[in-house]
């Protein structure tokens, strides 16, 4: 075979080397993800999912649950741990959706099972990473427009490659591996703003460790799965334009992880409303403007961002998560948009709802090269009482993005903050662990020695 599904599953049973840029932003994904896993740990989602996985009454123990005592099988931990890592929408963005939040917590899992390194967790990051951006550049169309979520139907194929990589199967081994996992591959863009976008990216951790499992014991699929015309690039792109026989080239060679990078939240936000935020705080901040001295917001956003943000008037903070009338409105009422404001509480105040009522949004249909699924730029003017208008001007990158990072200390202060009252956990060791993630002998003593016993 020398198909597409066959080049990927021998390039993730061979790996890649991991430059030292490319290893740092991989740290990056791994603190930032675990920070967010930590931060999601008591949310309801969450609870149900381990109320779940309890029921089955499983006797394995192979992977620890949020870092605390609690051992499970090691796809029931990443099951649990994904969609803690997912449930507050505050995890890393790139590629379309939000890679590690499916791949850390499927690569942490299994390889503690494994007792794999820190250093192979690196290069099966990366691993899945390359195979996540490979196969989504071979879509033209927007899989949020049509109803796909990418952290779902990619992630479950890009950590399959990941966990693949961990148990170095062979390439035959690999690629039914990653075929089974694309048969496993499901997530929609209707369920966002309810528990069950969360559950997508546990489901897709979860699934990916199921499908490497059954490869490894025997269980075959079909060598074709990725380019065939009933296979899996065909079913997510009914325009039929996806690159299925476009042969493979530069793949782990010309790493996109170099291009592309991790872009760090700010705000426990769909990152479809983070440029629009960034320049309402600014607006309100050199202008010491005041939700009452607003007439009229008006948003210029991306289609498919517009898409995403399906709610206009939300109720919970869980709806809000996905609503741009709602991320101007906190930071206009509160001149923040953080987990204090994700309450429903505040979503219910008065004042955020009659600021939520004055945003108007307008879509520009333009594409970014680096996030096709945003547009190239945003764009706020506030409409103020006094007949003024200030005009943020076009609003390129998030604060955080990839191309606009933040500092090292920016993301060990978010670490800090999202660990805070986790129990036992000594944090502030975790997060210097995880900055030397490559020299961990193992991940079964990532953290061990900061939790009692």
């Amino acid at each position: 075979m020398t198909g597409l599904t066959d080049s990927i599953a021998h390039f993730v049973s061979a790996g890649t080397t991991v430059p030292e840029e490319a290893a740092r932003i991989v740290r990056t994904g791994f603190i930032d993800t675990i920070s967010t896993m930590i931060a999601g740990r008591n949310e309801p989602v969450v609870g149900i999912v381990r109320e779940f996985v309890a029921a089955r009454r499983s006797t394995a123990q192979e992977a620890r649950v949020l870092f605390g005592a609690e051992r499970v099988a090691a796809a029931d931990a990443a099951l649990i741990n994904a969609t803690a890592a997912h449930a507050l929408d505050y995890d890393d963005v790139a590629l379309g959706g939000h890679p590690s939040t499916v791949l850390v917590p499927a690569i942490l899992a299994e390889g503690e099972h494994l007792g794999a390194s820190g250093a192979d967790a690196l290069r099966a990051y990366l691993v899945g990473y390359e195979v996540w951006a490979e196969l989504l550049a071979r879509e033209p169309d927007a899989y949020h427009l049509k109803g796909w979520h990418p952290t779902a139907v990619m992630g479950t194929v890009g950590a399959a490659a990941a966990v693949a990589h961990l148990h170095k199967l062979s390439p035959q081994q690999c690629r039914n591996a990653l075929a089974l996992a694309a048969s496993m591959a499901s997530g929609l863009v209707a369920n966002f703003g309810t528990m069950t976008k969360p559950l997508h990216a546990g489901r897709a951790a979860s699934c990916a460790i199921e499908a490497v499992r059954l490869a490894a014991l025997g269980l075959t699929a079909a060598p074709d799965a990725f380019e065939h015309h009933a296979g899996y690039l065909a079913a997510l792109s009914p325009k039929g334009r996806a690159e299925r026989e476009r042969p493979v080239s530069g793949l782990g060679k010309q790493l996109r992880i170099l291009n592309t990078g991790l872009s760090i939240k700010k705000y426990p936000m769909c990152y479809a409303t983070h440029r629009v935020i960034d320049a309402v705080l600014d607006l309100a901040a050199a202008n010491d403007v005041k939700a009452q001295d607003i007439k009229q917001v008006d948003a210029t956003i991306g289609v498919a961002q517009a898409s995403m943000l399906r709610n206009h008037a939300p109720a919970t903070g869980l709806e809000a998560k996905f609503s741009l009338e709602f991320a101007v409105a906190s930071a206009l009422v509160a001149r923040k948009v953080g987990l204090a404001q994700l309450t429903d509480k505040f979503v219910a105040e008065a004042p955020v709802r009659e600021a939520m009522g004055k945003v108007k949004i307008a879509t520009v249909d333009t594409s970014c090269p680096i996030e096709p699924i945003f547009s190239l730029t945003d764009r706020v003017v506030l409409e103020l009482k006094d007949g003024r208008k200030l005009d943020s001007g076009e609003v390129r990158f998030a604060r955080g993005n990839a191309k606009l990072p933040l500092k090292d200390e920016e993301l060990k202060t978010k670490f800090l903050d999202c660990a805070a009252g986790a129990g036992k956990l000594d944090a502030g060791g975790l997060y210097r662990a995880l900055t030397k993630l490559g020299e961990q002998a193992s991940l079964r003593q990532l953290g061990v020695s900061t939790v009692a016993a």
